[in-house]
């Protein structure tokens, strides 16, 4: 029996885990803390009982993952909650443009672009399950539905600002997206970032962004537990620091990312692999913030509160040059803001038997990659300009910058959240051309540093488990 050791358990090392297990390969599962799941935790990071994610909370890939969606995690305690909108996105007049479960009724709150919209739209979310299958598959392969893939690409190789601006007359539509195209944590005026917002506007009107009951934990553990039924073994609280120290195996697979693998792998890298390893690139930081908080967030525009996503950043010029700022080494003063309001939808996010109308929520905005300032007063300011008295509604706060979040996950490299930068060319050689394979016989990369990158999806360990199982032979 082929033996395989996988050195971290986030969601893709646990789906390389499982990948190999399901082939019939001894699988061990080295995790350096005392639970599973990365950047895919839940704990209560505020007061008691109120529970937060301390990474991740919103799935829109993660619903949609061609392999999660193989998995029967539900026997393990996974269950997906999709709030009534799919995301909200609050205006200074008021109001709020809502991205809907369908592009009809997304299409319906955007006026002089509704039919604009429609055209973008209904095609790709049509074939929403096809076009997953495309973008979150192999970099390298025969598209089995070519024309909805050309489709896709002619709008995703364009700056997100030339798409909104040559689509859409309004505001609202353009905000919207730019919001959608941010989460690339790219400035929205370079190649090819229209390409992350499409994909997850399309994924939430085909489908939804759900959040997970009980918290983001709650997958992490069904994918865990599942893995353990196929006869994997998982060992926590162990640090890996040389690669030495998994023992024998026949193929080693690192949940890291290049840096990491730089330190692991020491002298079984050759020196020009190496190199090419160094030279990889780190996107934007994050800083990000939890509140415990006395009552839901007092949004002006009250359909705000129909959604657990919430975009703060006003206009598509503002987000764009919010979005710019971390690539000048600049904090934004007035930052795009990505909120999330689970207790709307769960009520175990809040102590149970505490008094009633007690929330959580989160927020993080992009910084330069580990600057070492705090954003916490420009985050609070925002999301105060379109939810008046908001400060008075917090019981409790917690903040993670840059160097806290790697601290607490030696993944997010200077606070990226992404496993590197999204650029155009970082997309398709991530972290080099060779992928998946790490530069010696039987060691492999399968974190959000290799295609298809960032997101909670697991395609990336999926992937490179797929490529060690043909090495075997």
């Amino acid at each position: 029996m082929k033996r395989a050791a996988i050195v971290g358990a986030g969601p893709n090392g646990l789906s390389a885990a499982i990948t190999l297990a399901r082939a019939g390969v001894a699988v061990t599962v080295f995790e350096a803390e005392a639970t599973v799941g990365g950047a895919v935790r839940t704990a209560e990071l505020t007061l008691p009982g109120f529970r937060h994610d301390v990474g991740s909370s919103v799935y829109p890939l993660g619903v949609a993952s061609p392999f999660f969606r193989e998995l029967p995690l539900a026997r393990f305690g996974l269950r997906w909650i999709e709030p009534e909108a799919v995301m909200a996105h609050p205006l200074d007049d008021g109001s709020a443009v809502m991205l809907e479960h369908s592009v009809e009724a997304t299409a319906a709150g955007l006026g002089v672009d509704r039919a604009a919209w429609r055209r973008l739209m209904q095609p790709l979310a049509a074939g929403w399950s096809e076009l997953c299958g495309e973008v979150l598959g192999p970099v390298v392969h025969l598209p089995r539905h070519p024309l909805l893939l050309a489709r896709f690409g002619a709008s995703a190789m364009l700056p997100a600002t030339a798409l909104a601006k040559m689509r859409f007359r309004g505001e609202r539509a353009r905000a919207l997206f730019a919001g959608c195209a941010a989460h690339s944590a790219r400035p929205l005026g370079s190649i090819a970032s229209s390409a992350v917002g499409l994909v997850l506007a399309v994924a939430g009107q085909a489908s939804s962004w759900p959040i997970v009951e009980g918290g983001a934990q709650a997958l992490s553990d069904a994918l865990a537990a599942y893995l353990v039924s196929l006869g994997g073994a998982i060992l926590t609280g162990v640090r890996i620091r040389d690669l030495r120290e998994v023992g024998e195996a026949d193929a080693i697979l690192c949940d890291v990312t290049p840096r990491q693998l730089r330190l692991l792998a020491g002298e079984r890298l050759s020196h020009s692999y190496a190199k090419k390893l160094g030279r990889f690139a780190y996107g934007p930081g994050v800083f990000k913030v939890d509140w415990a908080l006395s009552e839901p967030i007092p949004w002006r525009a009250p359909e705000c509160l129909r959604a657990a996503t919430v975009h703060v950043g006003g206009t598509l010029g503002e987000i764009a040059a919010a979005e710019s700022a971390p690539w000048r080494g600049e904090a934004a003063a007035r930052p795009f803001v990505l909120v999330t309001q689970p207790s709307l939808f769960d009520a175990t996010r809040t102590p149970a038997g505490g008094p009633a109308g007690r929330h959580t929520a989160w927020a993080y905005c992009h910084v330069p990659n580990g600057w070492q300032g705090s954003a916490l007063e420009a985050i609070e300011a925002q999301v105060a300009r379109f939810a008046p008295g908001f400060r008075e509604c917090v019981l409790a706060r917690h903040v993670m910058g840059t160097k806290a979040l790697e601290e607490a996950n030696a993944n997010l490299v200077g606070g990226d959240i992404s496993g590197g930068a999204m650029t155009l060319g970082q997309m398709v050689a991530r972290p080099t051309l060779s992928l998946y394979r790490a530069g010696a016989k039987g060691l492999y990369l399968c974190s959000a540093s290799t295609p298809p990158g960032g997101g909670v999806h697991g395609m990336c360990g999926h992937l490179a488990a797929l490529r060690a199982l043909k090495d075997f032979g």
